[in-house]
């Protein structure tokens, strides 16, 4: 591990003695860099880890992991350019399980994530959708206070309740569970960038939806 930033939600969320937040300088064109990450980091503390979001049919023949930050730009362009088509030609249809792994880059970036789960896996996907689509107004100038008004915004065109998404924020324990299913599960797949794909076992980098395609119709047809 190489650089390991301790951050806060509020008080400081603690995940076997403290919150680690992996980055790195200089990321790579078409992705945000981050420093390897070691599993057994979060194996050292009793943590139940938060589950996976999933999107498509469970018995899908292709299963698609992305991990993204939902403060990558990178990742919030390949939401705009890929993620309608992707979603209506294969998750609908039923031959791709989607499977979002966030990763968190900083303190923002998890309190979005606590906001998407907020309104349980229901809601997920379409809170997930607001925070791309709207990134850079929701970060806007990355001043705590406005980027919570903003997230609670944002909850609450969600169908959540400011109270709701006050409490879902300030959820220590669900902080600790995700950021430990971040670490374990990015480690034991080797993320070093965002967004990053596992396609039925296979790691690719940022790309196009014509090159997204190439690939699920060669695993389709396969």
């Amino acid at each position: 591990m190489n650089k390991i930033l301790p951050i806060a939600l509020g008080a400081a969320v603690l995940v076997g003695g403290g919150a680690y937040f992996a980055t790195q300088s200089g990321p790579t064109p078409g992705t945000s860099a981050l420093s390897p990450i070691s599993a057994a980091v979060a194996q050292d503390a009793d943590v139940e880890l938060a589950p996976d979001m999933v999107l498509g049919e469970e018995d899908a023949p292709i299963t698609m992991i992305e991990y993204a930050s939902f403060t990558c730009p990178h990742c919030a362009d390949f939401h705009e350019r890929v993620w309608e088509d992707l979603k209506a030609d294969y998750i609908d249809t039923g031959k791709v399980k989607f499977v979002n792994r966030e990763v968190y880059f900083d303190k923002y970036g998890l309190w979005a994530g606590l906001v998407a789960r907020c309104g349980g896996e229901m809601r997920y996907f379409g809170v997930m959708d607001m925070l791309f689509e709207t990134q850079k107004d929701w970060i806007g100038n990355g001043q705590e206070a406005a980027i919570l008004e903003n997230l609670t915004t944002i909850g609450k065109k969600a169908g959540l309740s400011e109270e709701q998404v006050t409490a879902c924020v300030n959820d220590k324990e669900m902080a600790q569970s995700m950021v430990a299913a971040y670490q374990q599960n990015a480690g034991a797949d080797e993320i070093t960038g965002t967004p990053t794909f596992i396609i039925n076992g296979e790691k690719y980098s940022n790309m196009t939806y014509h090159d997204l395609k190439k690939i699920l119709d060669g695993l389709a047809e396969g």
